[in-house]
């Protein structure tokens, strides 16, 4: 496990009363992209609410960094290292860029470190440095996502967790997104990453599963699970 940040091990959970996870194991590796693919009601954001706390499992095994986080709160989830993007962004509409950011790093108190990242996340979004002191909710679609991304960056997290980042964007900007999800990688941010835009995710991903009513169903590397038959016809619209 050494070379591994999150490790889910035979995952059962329930969300809203139907059995969602059904026996579910995934490994991220350190410094990797991993992408989870698979319809609606698969399984996927109720794979992240679990792994972040949100959802108790009912059985099964969640290990971060070795150390075995399965009951611990969404707080001290956060404050171990793992932050989470949530679907439909969920960011402060009535408070400020700079307010949405300063709330990220709730959890930290290095002020120092706290600039660096200000600063880093400025240079990934230069969008959000122009609007500082605009009102989030008055942003677009895009921006909306890029805030709702540079947020989670800002508790500097060792694993960050994006559901559906590209979800309602105009494609031009969806490549945007997933170019920048690909610099955040290359700076050394470990991403688990749900996603419905199944092409645009395989094509980034080192590794990928692909989730079917609560089960995984399919498993490889991305771009060879591009290839794959099924996925190609069930996910990629192709015959």
């Amino acid at each position: 496990m050494d070379n591994l940040v999150l490790k889910v091990d035979a995952l059962q959970a329930y969300y809203g009363g139907i059995h969602a996870l059904k026996g579910i194991s995934l490994e991220v590796p350190r410094g990797k992209i991993v992408a989870l693919i698979g319809a609606n009601g698969a399984g996927k954001s109720t794979t992240l609410r679990t792994i972040s706390g949100l959802v108790k499992p009912r059985s099964g095994k969640i290990y971060f960094l070795e150390e075995d986080i399965t009951t611990c709160l969404p707080h001290t989830i956060v404050e171990k290292g793992i932050a989470m993007v949530p679907e439909g962004r969920r960011i402060f509409p009535n408070l400020t860029v700079m307010e949405n950011l300063i709330l990220g790093c709730y959890t930290r108190k290095d002020r120092d470190g706290i600039k660096q990242d200000l600063e880093w996340v400025f240079k990934l979004f230069p969008r959000l440095k122009e609007r500082t002191w605009q009102k989030g909710g008055t942003l677009s679609g895009g921006e909306q996502q890029m805030l709702a991304v540079a947020r989670g960056l800002m508790s500097r997290p060792q694993l960050l967790m994006m559901d559906e980042p590209s979800l309602g964007l105009a494609p031009l900007l969806v490549r945007e997104i997933f170019q920048i999800i690909e610099e955040i990688n290359r700076q050394g941010t470990t991403i688990l990453l749900i996603e419905q835009n199944a092409k645009a995710a395989l094509e980034i991903a080192h590794f990928a599963y692909v989730m079917e009513t609560g089960r995984i169903a399919l498993q490889g590397e991305g771009r060879a699970l591009l290839q794959n038959e099924k996925v190609q016809k069930v996910y990629l619209g192709e015959d």
